[in-house]
């Protein structure tokens, strides 16, 4: 079996190849892993450091929106994971030009290339983020999309266009749509490693508005167990869900990792809201648990508990990549 991992040397993808490599996706048979990854500020091959001389791992340096290079990587494809994406709505609102250029241009690339490939599945990562903001209850895959950043527009793009080549011309894929994750080896510019790696060089960490905007939280393992069922036994055409079940504003994501970096709330800086800041974010699971068995495994308190501790640990890793904080997402 021949998986290619689109981004696979990002926070989630990396993961993902990490235990593929493992072969507990696939019954203990490892597949050959090829990873396309253009190496942008978040991606990064020491995130593949551990089966970086895995003889069933290929790595390509290149762009998703190469369609020469595409063809050449998917064309013995048997299942495509699609990872790639730029994914930061602090940086899309400050400019969404690559958004649209990788998120839907390359998507649609990958799309065309895997029709004409003969790929046999075709999974595209998506996000929560794709329907908007829900005060009360929880998102069901049928909800209409109603993003309100150019990063969710610009997802919510390519999972209409992923749809249409299943309905135009019978491409076996699926969506997933996960919420906020967290783990190692996620990029210092999102909340959790944000506000921890700062409060561990003793500085101040922003808190957009009244901290009151809440997430579900939902670790990287899980998120990635998920879309190896979505990958394995996914109805064609089918969108899942993925949440893990622990709902938190930000200020209280903002004590947690406070105390579990021995700060206090005078280390915590209040700044302006974001624009366009949806209020809350909220999945129902009930379709990826009753067709596929999915269950988040990893709580959150033990999670958190470690992810702190790993970036405690390793500042070789994180400190290369620290540039200007940015407030909680």
């Amino acid at each position: 079996m021949r998986i290619v991992v689109t981004g696979g040397a990002g926070f989630i993808g990396s993961h993902f190849v990490r235990q593929s490599l493992t072969g507990v996706y696939t019954g203990g048979v490892v597949p050959e892993v090829v990873v396309l990854d253009k190496l942008t500020y978040a991606g990064n091959r020491a995130n593949l450091a551990r089966v970086a001389d895995d003889p069933r791992l290929v790595f390509v340096h290149g762009d998703i929106g190469d369609r020469a290079l595409a063809a050449e990587v998917l064309k013995r494809g048997d299942l495509v994971v699609h990872f790639a994406a730029e994914s930061h709505v602090d940086r899309s609102i400050g400019g969404s030009e690559d958004f649209i250029r990788t998120n839907v241009l390359g998507t649609q690339v990958l799309l065309e290339v895997s029709l004409r490939a003969g790929v046999g599945k075709f999974v595209h990562v998506s996000t929560d983020e794709v329907y908007g903001s829900i005060d009360e209850g929880s998102w069901s895959e049928d909800r209409p999309l109603e993003p309100n950043s150019p990063y969710s527009a610009s997802k919510a793009s390519s999972d209409l266009l992923v749809r249409a080549f299943h309905r135009t011309h019978g491409l076996p894929v699926c969506i997933t749509r996960c919420s906020n994750n967290y783990g190692p080896y996620q990029n210092p510019e999102k909340v959790i490693p944000l506000f921890v790696t700062r409060l561990l060089d003793g500085r101040k960490v922003p808190l957009y508005g009244d901290g009151g905007h809440v997430r579900d939280w939902l670790h990287v393992d899980d998120h990635c167990r998920a879309v190896a069922l979505v990958a394995e036994k996914g109805e064609a055409g089918g969108v899942y869900n993925i949440g893990g079940g622990t709902e938190l504003a930000n200020r209280e994501l903002t004590e947690r990792l406070l105390r579990m970096t021995g700060a206090d709330w005078s280390m915590v800086e209040r700044v302006a809201d974001r624009k366009g800041h949806d209020r809350r974010y909220s999945v129902d699971i009930t379709k990826i648990s009753t067709e596929l068995g999915y269950r988040p495994q990893v709580s959150f308190d033990e999670g958190l508990a470690e992810t702190v501790e790993w970036y405690k640990k390793r500042r070789d890793w994180w400190e290369p990549l620290k540039g200007p904080g940015r407030p909680a997402r």
